[in-house]
């Protein structure tokens, strides 16, 4: 496969894509982008008292290294800085590289397939209700030693989706032509079974 073959997976805060887009990527040898960690390295770049079109504007590699890229304030400091027009300008053209590299790219985040890559071969939204999520996403935080709690999570999940979504820019929506997955009810095996099986069709 020498063509470029771009996966977009797109879906609100721990819906799973994350965990599906790493799983297709190895499964089809395909390289991998999580692109809320650009937005989570603008975020915690702000967080430190830089201005945020600044900092998207200077963003080199190591920066997605930082560890503390995963805690709750800089994931609502990655969806504050993902409403600015100009924040999102200046990644744009890293993602779109990103995704026609030769041999293909899975890119996951708010917008893969609506805005960074229209024409992506293949384009799933991996969605799951709220309460879903965030039971996944406390205990995500709990495994990682944070003392947070059920109620304070959801209000959490639920300010991210209500701004991810109803930002003037580039708002949180499945592609018109997407393939909608909602794991919900899904163990992980499941959930990338499907969406192996779903990539598997559109390629072949």
């Amino acid at each position: 496969m020498m063509s470029p073959f771009t996966i977009a997976i797109d879906g609100p805060a721990a819906a799973g894509k994350g965990t599906i887009s790493k799983a297709v990527a190895a499964h089809f040898d395909l390289a991998h982008l999580d692109t809320g960690l650009l937005y989570r390295a603008v975020g915690a770049r702000m967080l430190m008292g830089e201005e945020p079109i600044s900092a998207a504007q200077t963003l080199v590699a190591a920066d997605l290294e930082n560890p503390d890229l995963r805690t709750a304030e800089v994931a609502q400091s990655a969806s504050k800085v993902a409403v600015i027009p100009e924040v999102r300008a200046a990644l744009l053209d890293f993602q779109r590289a990103f995704a026609r590299r030769a041999g293909g790219a899975v890119l996951d985040g708010r917008d893969i397939g609506t805005v960074i890559c229209p024409q992506a071969e293949v384009k799933l939204f991996v969605t799951a209700s709220p309460e879903v999520r965030a039971q996944r996403r406390l205990a995500e935080l709990t495994e990682r030693g944070f003392e947070t709690d059920f109620d304070t999570v959801l209000a959490d999940v639920k300010a991210r989706d209500d701004r991810d979504m109803n930002r003037a820019d580039a708002p949180l929506r499945p592609a018109d032509d997407a393939v909608v997955l909602d794991t919900s009810e899904l163990g992980i095996e499941e959930a990338v079974a499907i969406a192996v099986k779903t990539i598997s069709a559109a390629r072949d």
